[in-house]
């Protein structure tokens, strides 16, 4: 039985704090963390109404790590999930160093005044980790996470090398409002508005912003425009499957969605360059976060399902090999089991499934690795029954990019 200390309470913390509730074999206590205590009280309210359990809250400012070395030394949690902003990442690493617990998250660093993300300031902590005798696990969302997984299992199990890989996000959902995002506003139009990018032949290959798309018929949710993005996982990937030629990340919008953002953007609200407004410096993008809807506030209303998968070709026995894995998820039955939406949920689960494999010793070892290191059998054997099934199929025909 291990104390968790799950640090965010936006739309994946709940999930992930819904569904330690649920792990109990596992987590004997759960103390949930935020700037903002009163969002972590609103969700021990559903977590003590759904899965009959009670939690413990508290208010803490991850941002320095004396504040987080201080709650932990009060707990005395094994592992901390970190489920908050991207920026924190290294705070919350220093944090967990210093009072020797372990370490998980779902999303890699990206400094506040620019917007790059890679995994090269996480990666720099894997000597000290390691002299520290704990683990670091990094990107235990979906995408990363459980993509990577996939890619790792179908490396283990159905491939002797790897040739090409497409991961394909697709959410064909409906929230009703005329703009959000599914996550933080912030990270997520910060993500979206850069350039795209590839690996192909041992080199990076970089696209105009979504100017790279084609449709797809994803299972359950139907032809969908996907669009080439860059996406943290393929950074890792490249280094840990054999054989591998081209990666390539997608992800649906529609147009709708990619009007308003085309708007925001000509008008400046996407900028991450502070202004000077009424006497005080503001980024607009932060200013535009606040005033959209919180992405946990959607999923009440929300309709229609996700599908996330990678799409894999390679060899097997000397033979050409196709092979197609992936989850479907359903937006009202998230929010009827963890008052959450489908996007929220299919990251919040697989960072609890880490987490119980990191306590339980199963996924263990001292250093930084990404979730394709460790052996995909355990997560792939448990992610189902937890709420993520997934399904393997062999196309017959090529992916019609």
């Amino acid at each position: 039985m291990s104390r968790v200390l799950i640090i965010g309470a936006g739309g994946v913390g709940g999930v992930v704090t819904h569904k330690c509730a649920q792990a109990r074999e596992t987590f004997s206590e759960v103390l949930l963390a935020s700037r903002t205590e009163s969002k972590c009280e609103a969700i021990a309210r559903d977590v003590k109404k759904l899965q009959r359990r009670v939690i413990k809250t508290a208010s803490l400012d991850a941002d320095d790590p004396k504040n987080t070395i201080a709650l932990i030394e009060s707990f005395k949690p094994e592992v901390v999930i970190n489920v908050a902003l991207p920026y924190q990442d290294l705070a919350i690493m220093e944090a967990c160093l210093a009072t020797g617990v372990h370490y998980l998250d779902t999303a890699n660093y990206e400094p506040p005044d620019k917007a790059k993300f890679e995994y090269k300031w996480q990666w720099a902590y894997r000597k000290k980790f390691e002299q520290a005798g704990i683990t670091a696990i990094l990107g235990c969302g979906f995408d990363p996470g459980q993509t990577n997984i996939y890619c790792a299992w179908a490396q283990k199990h159905h491939f002797d090398e790897i040739h090409t890989v497409d991961i394909m996000d697709c959410n064909a959902g409906s929230h009703g409002k005329a703009f959000a995002t599914n996550f933080n506003p912030e990270i997520n139009i910060r993500e979206i508005t850069q350039r795209g990018k590839f690996w192909e032949e041992g080199k990076w290959v970089t696209t105009d912003p979504l100017s790279v798309h084609t449709p797809f018929d994803f299972p359950e949710c139907g032809v969908k425009d996907m669009y080439l993005m860059y996406h943290e996982e393929l950074e890792s990937l490249v280094k840990h499957l054999k054989g591998l030629k081209r990666i390539r990340f997608w992800m649906t919008f529609g147009k709708p969605y990619l009007t308003h953002l085309e708007v925001l953007q000509n008008v400046g609200m996407t900028s991450i360059e502070p202004i000077l407004f009424e006497g005080k410096e503001i980024v607009p993008l932060q200013f535009l976060k606040a005033v959209l809807p919180k992405p946990e506030t959607l999923g009440k209303n929300y309709t229609g399902k996700t599908n996330i998968g990678c799409w894999i070709e390679g060899v097997k026995d000397g033979k050409f090999k196709r092979y197609y894995v992936y989850n479907v998820s359903d937006h009202a039955e998230a929010y009827r089991e963890v008052r959450s939406q489908a996007i929220s949920y299919t990251t919040g689960v697989p960072a609890m499934l880490g987490a119980k494999l990191l306590v339980e010793g199963r996924w263990r070892k001292p250093g930084v690795w990404n979730v394709e290191q460790f052996d995909p059998d355990p997560f792939m054997h448990e992610i189902g029954r937890w709420g993520l099934p997934w399904v393997e199929t062999a196309p017959e025909g090529p992916l019609p990019v």
